[in-house]
């Protein structure tokens, strides 16, 4: 059992908290940086769609885990980044201005988005997201002439400095170094006042409203935030894939978005890396096993949607936490052996004195 003893209030904001932290990072940073060598070229590929819908899951973390808000239509923004990147990069902009310009229009149309939607939560706020990724889908499929339609759009490879990457080593250190960056960006943003404001209002807006924190602005610069890396993670995509369509942002993708992130564990940054292994390993799986099932059942075409329906229940009823709140019992288990409480993660009902008179 490790015992952490503070000594300075600056302990509780620091990035590690204690050197078994800093080794284990460490060991994963140094594997990822050899994975080019240890990995065949599909895995690569595979290990590169991990990263960028890693990305995508911080953005949606940051506004679904840490702000309370959820969001149907979270595709729209990343397919906004995409169709930003292709046509800035095909037009011959540098890769960098290219990507920033994707971020900062994603974030733009994610702040439009955001004002409107500060006048509902809940399910109501769900069904305006939704109904904007169908504005969004229908506006790629009609805008011909800029998104070529519903014929989809090519895409060069990235070029930076005079670099091409045009291999696929050298696009996975790209998104991996992106990936490490959006990390400790969100990191440091919820070590921030900033971002405890981000939880004060998922935990109860009368209570933030109170102590002074202006929900309207908190609420948008989420959302702005979100799609910003939303965006960013459409931009590699693009490049990753060399083609996109309309059909490739739709409610479905929205949709698998936030089953990453429910089934990594919401309220964490672990949880959108495990939520996109998840994501991305789950049909190798489902591969992998339909041929051992009957042909009735291994062949049926709505195989992978009733899996995933059926993991999205079992962790709502049986571990709402999430991959990560099940490793975290896993770990406290193994660390308080032989005083752990069976009730110890047992999921009580509290009120707000303000919240009863809703």
């Amino acid at each position: 059992m490790r015992f952490i003893f503070k000594t300075d209030y600056g302990q509780d904001i620091k990035l590690v908290k204690h050197g078994g932290q800093l080794f284990w990072y460490g060991a994963l940073l140094l594997l990822l940086a050899a994975a080019p060598w240890l990995f065949a070229e599909y895995w690569l590929a595979q290990l590169t769609f991990i990263l960028i819908y890693s990305i995508a899951g911080l953005g949606l973390m940051l506004l679904a885990g840490f702000t309370g808000l959820f969001s149907l239509g979270h595709a729209a923004f990343l397919g906004v980044g995409a169709y930003t990147q292709a046509v800035l990069t095909n037009a011959g902009l540098p890769f960098p201005i290219a990507l920033a310009c994707a971020a900062g229009l994603s974030a733009a149309v994610g702040l439009v988005v955001g004002l409107p939607a500060l006048r509902v939560k809940g399910i109501y706020l769900g069904i305006a997201t939704l109904a904007f990724g169908f504005i969004v889908e229908e506006v790629f499929a009609r805008w011909e002439s800029v998104t070529g339609g519903n014929a989809g759009i090519h895409i060069k490879a990235p070029e930076m400095f005079g670099w091409k990457l045009d291999s696929g080593e050298a696009f996975y250190f790209l998104c991996l170094v992106i990936a490490i960056v959006s990390t400790l960006a969100i990191l440091n943003l919820l070590r921030s006042p900033t971002g405890r404001a981000f939880v004060a209002i998922r935990d109860s807006e009368i209570s933030a409203q109170s102590m002074g924190i202006h929900l309207a602005r908190y609420k948008t610069l989420s959302f702005a935030l979100s799609a910003a890396l939303a965006g960013v993670a459409g931009a590699l995509y693009a490049h990753k894939l060399q083609f996109i369509s309309p059909e490739q942002f739709n409610i479905l993708q929205s949709i698998d978005l936030l089953l990453m992130i429910v089934v990594g564990g919401l309220g964490s940054v672990h949880g959108a890396f495990l939520g996109a292994i998840f994501l991305i390993s789950m049909p190798q799986a489902i591969a992998l096993v339909k041929d051992y099932l009957p042909a009735a059942i291994g062949q049926a075409p709505g195989l992978q949607g009733v899996v995933y329906g059926m993991v999205l229940i079992a962790f709502v009823l049986f571990e709402p936490l999430g991959l990560y709140g099940r490793w975290f019992k896993i770990r406290t288990y193994l660390q308080t052996f032989p005083f752990y409480r069976k009730g110890m993660f047992k999921r009580q009902k509290s009120f707000q004195k303000s919240d009863r008179l809703k």
